[in-house]
């Protein structure tokens, strides 16, 4: 009777993952999975409306690689369907081998190829889609805050800097270091200090992360707050606002109140940007400037 029992309990426990599954899945938009190459496995969701994909930083999908023309594709969303129409492409879009010549209703599975980039469409709530977020989320998310990680930030860091170039649109980047994180290792232990990093992540995400912000974490004690379209006035303001939440919180850990504070860097594309590497670079100084200040306060590049 007792092996019944556990076996319905099981049977229902699965019904129910399953149905959950479906109705998450049903919140998922239409999205490209590229497939091969060293984009593989990137989701690019597709929204009501039209997708510009090609090689300039303004398309809605930027995809700077050989072979791409500066506008190559687009597609269409509608209630009903999704339209994919090549643009006139120098070496022309492919639809399951075949030369696109006329807009061509996209189907399930249908494989889209550019160049060298391969591309599996997804419809709209298809329940295939969820296992390629989970895969999506382990390759570029770091485990221990789920923040994003540090590959995934410096390729969005170099197309935001492409993107501003283009559009004149204002990007800023604010960089946190822990202040004395080594000593609370040491003196609290490693535990610890783990609890620290996932508490102040939380604390930033809940904080002032807003949709269309990249936040990562870069490595050991540092994050990175990538800000588009917002100004150096707005991202300083952004990153005091952050440093005092995380001033002002109690971190306890084990019973024991940790002393917890971080330096900040600001710094903006503007003029001897080049990349994302000059950027950075701007930024990080801006934590040494405060790290020599006196630590726990905001600095911002000065060029």
């Amino acid at each position: 009777m007792s092996d019944d029992n556990n076996s319905t309990v099981v049977i229902t426990d699965i019904r129910k993952a399953l149905a959950s599954s479906e109705d998450e899945a049903k919140q998922k938009p239409a999205c490209l999975l590229v497939v091969g190459g060293e984009l593989n496995g990137s989701l690019f969701n597709l929204e009501m409306g039209e997708t510009v994909v090609g090689r300039n930083p303004d398309c809605t999908i930027s995809l700077d690689f050989h072979g791409v023309s500066r506008k190559h594709f687009t597609i269409n969303v509608t209630e009903s369907e999704v339209e994919l129409t090549d643009l006139g492409s120098a070496n022309g879009t492919y639809l399951n081998n075949q030369k696109l010549t006329d807009p061509v209703i996209l189907k399930r599975a249908d494989m889209i190829k550019i160049g060298a980039i391969a591309m599996k469409f997804i419809p709209k709530g298809d329940p295939e889609r969820l296992t390629y977020d989970k895969l999506h989320e382990e390759a570029h998310t770091d485990g221990l805050t789920k923040c994003y990680n540090k590959m995934y930030f410096n390729n969005a860091l170099e197309l935001e800097v492409k993107k501003s170039k283009v559009t004149g649109k204002p990007l800023t980047l604010i960089i946190f270091d822990l202040d004395h994180f080594r000593n609370l290792n040491n003196n609290f232990g490693h535990d610890a200090g783990d609890y620290v990093l996932r508490e102040k992540a939380q604390i930033i995400r809940d904080g002032g992360i807003r949709q269309g912000d990249i936040f990562a974490r870069y490595g050991g004690e540092e994050f990175c707050i990538l800000l588009p379209n917002t100004n150096l006035k707005q991202g300083f303001e952004i990153a005091e606002r952050l440093r005092k939440l995380v001033e002002k919180h109690e971190f306890i850990y084990d019973g024991k109140r940790l002393p917890v504070s971080a330096s900040v860097g600001v710094a903006d594309y503007r003029m001897g940007v080049n990349n994302g590497t000059d950027l950075f670079k701007r930024a990080d100084s801006a934590v040494y400037k405060s790290k020599d200040g006196g630590r726990n306060q905001v600095n911002f590049f000065k060029g």
